[in-house]
């Protein structure tokens, strides 16, 4: 932008989105875990606007009440009579000295750099086009040109005749433009057209009437101005953003057993030599050292996974810190707030939550550790549980260094069990236990001769 000109962004979010069949606005729906909306505002977040404008429709209150943490100005268009009256409706909080970018909430995929290419532009010339070839336009405005090449106007799939449809530069939608043109020409606009709407794109020949010549950008692929009004389109774009973001993986050090079959729903930042087997889900911020592996079927959300972690199929970790060679599942589920330290070893169906586990402790089948602080080569036998809810709230279990846990052991918290303890199998634990004891509360075994399993009695018919 040149010198003391500031830009204003406006995200167009007003359509309903009836192909979608859907009840929620179809910015709301996701992609890679985010809104289609929030795409397009992390987009335009490097321009470091002067206020980015959101218009939503009349009955779209869900949109600014789920994404009110967006640093926006939310504007209500009540009746959603085109593009060109939407952009109206954000215009009183613009000044005219404002350069304006016109951004679309459906349409995901744009890039940042684009969008800075779009700016520059439009600061050296006053208005700036994003246009886009296809090799299939159907639906899209066409870019019409004299021979020259000047930008002449846009014509509407349903206003154009068969030879302006077979040209295949097409309308993005995207500009940006001088406030003060755009306010002058924006309240030209009629509805003398196939849809009866205010059509934004009539502000091209408006500009070309006047003698200003409009520049043109192209983005970098086609999918950064694919819009979305359907959920296959939707799926359309998941799946490439997907493949793109395992390629920037892949190219970072890591290993896909199938780059198709990954899904990452956040920021995974990663080492070198890391294996990625099918059907892994990654979800929010994720940091992973080098050398780890991953099993088919994972979901791993907000961790921390440390060097050498290998993980087992079928596990779900969130909100966890793994330390270094810890080996996890197949089938574990680690909750929040847990901490494992260096070579943990946490089997098949085995569950912890908000709990610490210090080095080479290992619980490796079939056991639920919940609100406890364990220490060092602690071993906790298969079926052993913390009971740490009294139904209204929850205790704490303390298992310090080198106790063996046998199997089927219930620990009723708040309870401690000292250092070097041994409990035999079948134990109930409800009160503190000393230091180097063996400690068991099995009942003696009753024998009954002759005992007879009862039969289910036949009942006759009545």
């Amino acid at each position: 932008m040149t010198s003391g000109t500031t830009l204003s962004v406006i995200i167009l979010a007003a359509g309903q989105g009836t192909r979608m069949r859907s009840n929620l606005p179809k910015v709301l729906h996701k992609l890679a875990g985010r809104t289609l909306l929030e795409h397009v505002h992390t987009a335009a977040a490097p321009l470091a606007a002067r206020t980015v404008h959101i218009v939503y429709g009349h009955g779209g209150e869900q949109v600014p009440e789920r994404l009110a943490h967006l640093p926006a100005s939310w504007v209500l268009q009540v009746e959603q009579l085109g593009t060109g009256h939407a952009v109206k409706q954000a215009m009183p909080g613009i000044p005219d000295t404002d350069l304006v970018l016109i951004l679309y909430g459906d349409v995901p995929l744009i890039a940042a750099g684009t969008l800075v290419t779009l700016v520059k532009s439009a600061s050296a010339s006053g208005f700036a086009l994003l246009t886009a070839r296809l090799a299939d336009p159907f639906g899209y405005g066409r870019i019409i040109r004299d021979a020259a090449g000047r930008i002449l106007r846009i014509k509407e799939e349903k206003d154009a005749n068969d030879a302006e449809r077979r040209i295949d530069e097409i309308n993005t939608g995207l500009m940006c433009l001088r406030g003060d043109w755009l306010n002058k020409w924006l309240s030209r606009l009629t509805t003398n057209n196939a849809q009866g709407e205010y059509y934004l794109t009539d502000v091209i020949a408006m500009a070309v009437g006047e003698g200003i010549e409009i520049a043109t950008v192209s983005p970098g692929h086609v999918t950064e101005v694919q819009g979305v009004n359907t959920r296959a389109q939707l799926a359309e774009l998941e799946r490439y953003y997907q493949l793109r973001q395992a390629r920037t993986l892949m190219d970072r050090g890591v290993t896909f057993a199938d780059p198709a079959r990954f899904d990452l729903r956040g920021d995974l930042v990663t080492g070198t030599d890391v294996v990625i087997d099918v059907n892994v889900v990654i979800e929010g911020r994720v940091l992973m050292g080098s050398d780890v592996t991953i099993g088919p079927n994972c979901l791993i959300r907000d961790c921390e996974i440390g060097d050498g972690v290998e993980i087992f199929a079928n596990c779900v970790i969130e909100d966890a810190i793994i330390g270094k060679r810890c080996r996890i599942g197949p089938f574990s589920r680690i909750r929040p707030g847990t901490k494992l330290a260096t070579e943990v070893h946490v089997g098949n169906f085995v569950e912890i939550k908000n709990s610490s586990i210090g080095d080479a402790s290992k619980a490796n089948h079939l056991s639920y550790v919940g609100d406890s602080e364990v220490g060092r080569n602690v071993n906790i036998g298969a079926g052993t549980i913390t009971c740490n809810y009294d139904g209204a709230n929850k205790h704490k279990t303390i298992i310090e260094d080198d106790v063996h846990i046998g199997s089927d052991t219930q620990l009723v918290a708040p309870v401690r069990v000292g250092r070097g303890v041994t409990i035999g199998a079948g134990a109930t634990i409800t009160r503190d236990v000393e230091p180097e004891v063996l400690i068991h509360n099995r009942m003696e075994r009753r024998i009954v001769k002759g005992w007879k399993r009862p039969v289910k009695v036949k009942k006759g018919r009545e």
